[in-house]
C-alpha cells in the first residue's frame, strides 16, 4: 500500500534541478547553402555528438563570414559559431570540445580549410581518408590545434 507520505516523497524528487552533468547541449549556429550535402553531413555529425545545432540556410555565407571574421585564405563550405568561436568547414566535434574546454588566449576560431575526405560530412565510401589538420586562428598566426587522420585524432 502506498502512503501518502511515499507520494509526496517521489513528487519531491522529481521537482529537484537537472544535475549539472545532465544540463542543455552547447549550442552551435550553422550558416549554409540549401544545397550542400556535405553540409548536412557535418550539421548529422555535431547532432550525433550532442549538439544542438541551429542550422540555418542562406542564399550566400560570404555576409556571415564577414561578420564572424573568418580569414579569407581558410574558408570552406560552410559557417559557424559555438560561445563566441567561429567554426569554418568541416570542424569534428572533438576538437570544438577541445577548445570549449581551454578556451586558449587569443584564438578567435577553428578551421577546416578545403574539404578533406575523411572530415566529418565528407566520408567517401571505399575512398582513401585524408590527413588533416584544424587550423587555430585568430591574433597571431594561424596553427595547427589538433591533427587528424579522418574523424579519428592523429
Amino acid at each position: 500500500m502506498t502512503s501518502r507520505r511515499s507520494i509526496l516523497a517521489a513528487a519531491a524528487l522529481v521537482a529537484l534541478p537537472i544535475p549539472a552533468f545532465a544540463q542543455r547541449a552547447t549550442r552551435v549556429s550553422v550558416w549554409r547553402d540549401p544545397n550542400c550535402g556535405c553540409c548536412t553531413g557535418w550539421v548529422a555529425h555535431l547532432r550525433a555528438e550532442g549538439f544542438a545545432v541551429v542550422d540555418q540556410e542562406v542564399p550566400s555565407v560570404a555576409p556571415v563570414r564577414r561578420r564572424l571574421g573568418t580569414p579569407a585564405d581558410l574558408l570552406s563550405c560552410h559557417a559557424g559559431e559555438v560561445e563566441g568561436f567561429v567554426l569554418e568547414g568541416h570542424v569534428p566535434a572533438t576538437a570544438i570540445r577541445r577548445l570549449l574546454a581551454e578556451r586558449p588566449a587569443g584564438v578567435r576560431g577553428l578551421a577546416v580549410p578545403a574539404m578533406p575526405v575523411g572530415s566529418p560530412g565528407m566520408e567517401v565510401p571505399g575512398a582513401p581518408v585524408d590527413s588533416y589538420d584544424v587550423i587555430a586562428f585568430g591574433s597571431g598566426p594561424h596553427r595547427s590545434f589538433m591533427r587528424f587522420n579522418g574523424s579519428h585524432p592523429a
